[in-house]
This record gives structure tokens, sequence and C-alpha cells, in this order.
């Protein structure tokens, strides 16, 4: 009887990171539309070194077995910055993997949640992560296809296992395919993007690592001001996007972030990476070793990279209704239109929150293709249940 014990086990050395890390390709070993994650990047949300919210937050993660077999894992993480922006404190969970058994995802969301209460948490959000969400953030529910890089894929039955637990959407993610190559593309949303970026007074200027302290600043500017009032807003730290410049040098390119200025005065920013999951499925084991680097400088030389994606996008609400993304568009469009291997992109995330940028997405021509949630356990099971406000709503 004993045998069939489920035991939690803390993630505390190598050996367990280990296996943290081994659980998914058990999980998803017939799924051909499984992407690893790489590895040295969901290590790096849980270093002090690397992950500046771990300074005033915290974080945990465990494995749970079951007769001496990985069956489950879970993380969960609380900072200032994401538990105070709402009615109660809230905590978060991500990277959780397991197999089809209610009972063993209530293991790991009752670790979870007994943790977060421990800390001062009164709700959790999942499947997330301890940082951005620029990845790793929400449950697929619908797109069961090969994710952009960064994108959460998970089985059908994640869903069950959550919602059965009593977790709620809180909000819904969509994200939206533009095929560059199509002729169907509106031409009239096209002639004023060509308009709009050559108005006077408006420059508009691609990202460099030369000044990146420059632009990191400004785009907290423009985040603070676009996102400032919304209850789904995160102060950013200067440091999170100097880690995350840092990290990504290898895969980015400047022509892909771009910011617009009105008078010298910064007013817009996107971003947009190559995907990187195109190179990343023939990866061995996540694991970014000298045989991998190898194969995957030699894979982008070769630029089977066909896709990017979308990653963020932003207008200070003064110049918002005024163009101005149409105008960073067109600017994409001449870079693309050089960089012709390219042919899909990928605009994701929205939430369902903010109907303005769903309508920009639509107007440009792209198709919703993805669903992703994020959603939210009141640990009060009494207290009423709100979804996230939509912007520009009281």
């Amino acid at each position: 009887m004993r045998a069939n014990v489920m035991e939690i086990i803390q993630v505390t050395d190598k050996a367990t990171v280990d296996e943290f890390h081994k659980l998914p390709y058990k999980i998803y070993k017939n799924d051909k539309n499984w992407v690893p994650p790489l590895r040295m990047m969901i290590e790096d949300m849980f270093d002090p070194k690397k992950n500046a919210r771990l300074e005033k937050g915290n974080a945990r993660r465990w494995v749970l077995r079951k007769s001496g077999e990985t069956i489950g894992r879970i993380a969960a993480f609380h900072d200032p910055a994401y538990s105070i922006s709402y009615d109660q404190p809230t905590g978060c969970i991500g990277f959780f993997e397991c197999i089809n058994d209610q009972g063993a995802a209530e293991k790991l969301f009752d670790t979870a949640r007994k943790w977060l209460k421990s800390e001062g948490m009164e709700a959790m959000d999942g499947p997330v992560n301890f940082g951005e969400n620029f990845f790793h953030w929400g449950l697929l529910a619908e797109g069961y296809v090969q994710q952009g890089f960064g994108m959460q894929y998970h089985p059908p039955y994640y869903r069950s296992l959550f919602e059965n637990y009593g977790f709620q959407t809180y909000y819904e993610q969509y994200s939206y395919h533009l095929d560059i190559t199509s002729p169907d593309l509106p031409q009239r949303f096209w002639k004023i993007a060509a308009w709009v970026a050559k108005k006077p007074d408006y420059e508009f200027v691609p990202f460099s690592y030369k000044n990146q302290e420059k632009f990191i600043f400004d785009f907290i500017e423009i985040h603070k001001q676009a996102w400032g009032k919304h209850d789904n807003y995160k102060e950013i730290d200067p440091q999170d996007l100097r880690n995350l410049l840092a990290e990504s040098k290898f895969i980015l390119d400047e022509e892909f972030i771009w910011y617009v200025y009105h008078k010298k005065q910064p007013i817009a920013f996107f971003m947009m990476i190559p995907d990187l999951n195109q190179i990343v499925r023939y990866l061995r084991n996540g694991k970014m070793n000298l045989w991998n680097i190898l194969k995957f400088i030699i894979l982008k030389k070769m630029r089977i990279i066909s896709r990017c994606r979308v990653l963020v996008m932003g207008v200070v609400p003064k110049f918002q209704n005024l163009g101005i993304e149409s105008g960073i568009f067109y600017k994409l469009k001449e870079v693309l239109t050089r960089k012709i291997w390219y042919n899909e992109m990928e605009l994701s995330w929205v939430g369902d929150f903010n109907p303005k940028m769903i309508a920009l997405f639509n107007s440009v021509g792209s198709k919703q293709a993805k669903t992703h949630l994020t959603l939210r356990y009141l640990f009060d099971r009494d207290k009423p249940f709100k979804r996230a406000p939509i912007i520009g709503e009281a």
C-alpha cells in the first residue's frame, strides 16, 4: 500500500532540478507539436543573480513522485510588484506538468497554495512565470499546434485539471497569425500606415544595443503610461530588461524592435523576435551545450526560421487612435520585404481586456489562431470572483 503513496519533494539540488526538467519529456513523448523550452531560460528565473524579482519576492518548486516515478511538477512564486496589484495579495504558479490524474494535480496545487498562503498570499494565478508575461504565460485552450518561441503548449486535459480544482478564467489571451506574403492584405490599412510613418515631428527608430540604456528607460516610460492605469499593470524593473536583452542577444534582431518619438519624446514601442522554436525543436534536451550551440548557429545561418513573433506593443494614451501602430507595421513590412525568408508573423498575445489591440490585429489582416487562459484561484472560496476589467472601462 505504501508504494502507491504520492510524495512531494522540494527542488533543492542538482538531482531534483534535473528531475524537474526531465518530466515534460515523458508527458509529451508522443506529441509532435511540443517543443522543449530552453532549460537555461527556466533556470534563470530561479537564480537570484539573474532574476531581480527574487530580491523582494520568493519562489519554490516541487516534483511529485508515486512508486518512485516522477508524475508531476509545479513552481510557486510571488513578488510585491505583482501581488499588490489586485483586490487581494496574489501569488502565482507555473511550470506545471502532470500526468492525467486529478489526484496528482490536486496534490501539486495544494502544495503551492499552502506555501503561498504561508507567504501572505490570498489567491494564485497560473500557469504563468516568475517574470514578464512575454514568455511561459497562460494555459493553452485552443490551437494545438507547434507554438511560437516562449508560448506555452499543454495537453488538452490540463484545462480540466485546473478547473476541477476550482481555478477560473481571469482573462483569455489571443494569438493572431499574419501571412506576410498574402496578396489579400487590406490595402487601405497599408496606405494609411505609409502616410503615418512619414508624418512630420514623428521618428520611427529601430533599437540598438549600443544605446540600450536609453531604450530601456524609454520602454519603461511608454509601458507605464500605456498600461499604468490597468488592473493588469505590473511595474517593470530595468534590471529585468537588462537581463532579458543580455540573455537574448544571440536571438534578437535589432530591426525587429522599434520605438516611436514625437518631438524627441518616446510615445510607442514594439518588439518582435524570430520564432526560435523552428530551430529549438532540433536541439536535444533543450540544453545549450557546445553541440547544441553549434547546431543552433548552423541552422540559423541556413535561415530555416520563417516565422517571427510579436511580443509587446504599446502606445501612450495621448497618441492612441492616431495610427501610430500602423506606422510601426509599415516599417516592419519594409524590413521583412528585405528578409524574404520570413513569411509569417504571429501577434501574441493580446488579452480579451484589450479590445483596441484586438481591433488593430484584425485591421492588419491577421487571423485569430490560438487561445491561452490566465486562471485564478481565490483561497477564500466564498469571495466573489471577478474577471480582469476591460481597458478603458471604469
